[in-house]
């Protein structure tokens, strides 16, 4: 289709799989429903805001949509026959949860076995595969500033530790490292390293 006007003239049914950013913001309006096929079923299971709600219920109201299934409640939508608006729980379902445990139960392990992050709420998403089943893996945590990595790569340096490879990812004023090396770090290493200035937390695993 040419553009959307054109592509909601000739569907029946139309279904919105978008997302919820400033240009899909009322996306459907009363401008795009003007040309709706008369009696053409609207499904929005994306997101409320790319939706005129009031839109939607003067093209009902004309005779030009057919009708209108979402899952955002909206108050104006209440009490249609030409409105099936259900809760937005999708994510609720049973298949959903279990789905949701794993996933958080298998990050979490990789967290705890490989320091590798994913899906965190203040920390940046962050993953590196073993380098081979010798040596060990060293994490840490600083401030997000300049020299910190450097400081602590000198640290390894001094101590004679040889690094295999490594990644650094920031978010915000956090970040965070992962560092393989080729042999288990000693204590007196990770303390060096847990002085470097700016180090929040360092973490063998």
């Amino acid at each position: 289709m040419e553009n959307l006007q054109s592509l909601m003239a000739r569907s029946d049914y139309i279904t919105v799989h978008v997302p919820a950013i400033e240009p899909t913001r009322h996306m459907i309006n009363t401008e795009s429903l003007k040309g709706v096929k008369t009696g053409a079923v609207l499904l929005n299971f994306a997101r409320e805001s790319i939706v005129d709600a009031q839109a939607v219920v003067d093209s009902l109201d004309q005779g030009q949509l057919g009708r209108y299934i979402c899952d955002f409640p909206e108050p104006c939508l209440l009490s249609r026959p030409d409105v099936y608006a259900m809760p937005h729980i999708g994510a609720s379902t049973q298949e959903a949860e279990e789905n949701c445990a794993v996933m958080v139960a298998d990050q979490l392990m990789d967290y705890l076995e490989n320091g590798n992050i994913k899906n965190s709420v203040n920390f940046p998403n962050v993953s590196m595969e073993r380098n081979g089943v010798r040596g060990a893996r060293i994490t840490f945590s600083n401030s997000n500033v300049s020299g910190v990595l450097g400081n602590v790569l000198s640290v390894l340096a001094e101590q004679k530790v040889n690094v295999l490879d490594m990644v650094n990812k920031s978010r915000g004023d956090i970040a965070y490292n992962i560092i393989d090396v080729d042999a288990p770090p000693s204590d007196d290493v990770v303390s060096a390293i847990k002085t470097v200035e700016h180090v929040i937390a360092v973490r063998v695993v």
